[in-house]
């Protein structure tokens, strides 16, 4: 099978489209034949060495949509031929056929595509845990989603409109805003013009939102604090860096400053989502957006891609 290898850490041009055999699943395990793989920031992280330690040579990624070849001994939930979708992988995603415990391996429904399932498993299921493990959003809420046109992004718009909160949304192009509004977004603002966070607190008759969502946190954190409401949370999701904040603006509201990852979400808060997850794709209150599709061996170019500002949708590959 052809998969993208990593033999050493660096930029997206050490990730190499190999022939390597095809893996062989244990018991236990579930081997999927991959229809897309989705692009995410950890794996870029993950690539570059900057997020954990690696044996050599690797395959990266984490989500994948496809229908399952084979499953291993003691094996109940799936069979050959289902549509599934991963939230993690042992062999890596970015591959023609990934080996994935069983745990890892979701249903995808009939009326979701493969290039959309590819974009559940990181984007969605953190979506989730930070607006509804992290923050513990409640209906009539207000939350800005900063950096609302990215996978992550595009889906805590989905989730938070379809569970009642008040959505604010940022954007840096005409065409991510559309984006957002469409999705579900109440108001969408420029993130780039000086004066957003004003006319965010204008919107907000000036009480200031109860949740902020931070896909940027070295950028954006400590001006969020300054358009808290009491009690308000800032669900840090995101962030490339440093930043100085004054604490006093965090002891004026009683706010929280909280930080997340996926990997620290529990066995059962990761079946909650997953579960969650599929509702509302079926129901049609979530709808992944794939903004990019790119061939397997274009998988350096993806990891560029990912990285500009401008995000519009996933990104996808296509083994």
């Amino acid at each position: 099978m052809k998969a993208i290898r990593v033999h050493q850490f660096g930029d997206s041009n050490v990730m190499k489209l190999e022939d390597i055999p095809d893996p062989t699943p244990a018991d236990a395990q579930v081997l999927i034949r991959t229809h897309a793989v989705g692009v995410n920031p950890v794996d870029t992280y993950i690539r570059a060495g900057i997020y954990g330690q690696r044996d050599f040579p690797f395959t990266p990624g984490m989500d994948a949509a496809g229908v399952v070849e084979f499953v291993g001994k003691g094996v109940h939930s799936f069979k050959p031929g289902d549509r599934v979708y991963t939230s993690g992988t042992l062999s890596g995603a970015y591959a023609q056929l990934v080996i994935a415990k069983e745990s890892q391996v979701h249903p995808l429904p009939a009326n979701i595509t493969f290039e959309q399932g590819a974009a559940l498993g990181v984007p969605y299921a953190t979506a989730y845990y930070a607006l509804f493990f992290r923050a513990r959003a409640l209906p009539a809420e207000m939350v800005l989603v900063h950096g609302a046109t990215g996978g992550v992004g595009v889906a805590v718009v989905q989730l938070a409109r379809s569970h009642g909160l008040t959505v604010f949304a940022t954007g840096g192009t005409d065409r991510g805003r559309k984006l957002a509004i469409e999705q579900g977004a109440h108001y969408v603002l420029d993130h780039r013009a000086p004066d957003y966070l004003q006319n965010l607190m204008r919107l907000t008759g000036n009480r200031g939102v109860d949740l902020i969502i931070e896909m940027l946190a070295n950028v954006n954190l400590a001006n969020d604090l300054t358009v808290l409401s009491p009690r308000g949370r800032v669900i840090v999701i995101g962030s490339r860096g440093k930043i100085e904040i004054d604490p006093r603006l965090t002891m004026q509201r009683d706010a929280d400053i909280r930080g997340m990852t996926l990997m620290n979400a529990t066995e059962t808060q990761v079946k909650a989502i997953h579960a969650a997850l599929f509702a509302g794709l079926e129901n049609g209150s979530l709808r992944p957006i794939v903004g990019q599709m790119l061939p397997l061996s274009s998988a350096a170019q993806s990891h560029d891609d990912l990285m500009k500002p401008g995000s519009h949708g996933k990104i996808v590959l296509i083994p």
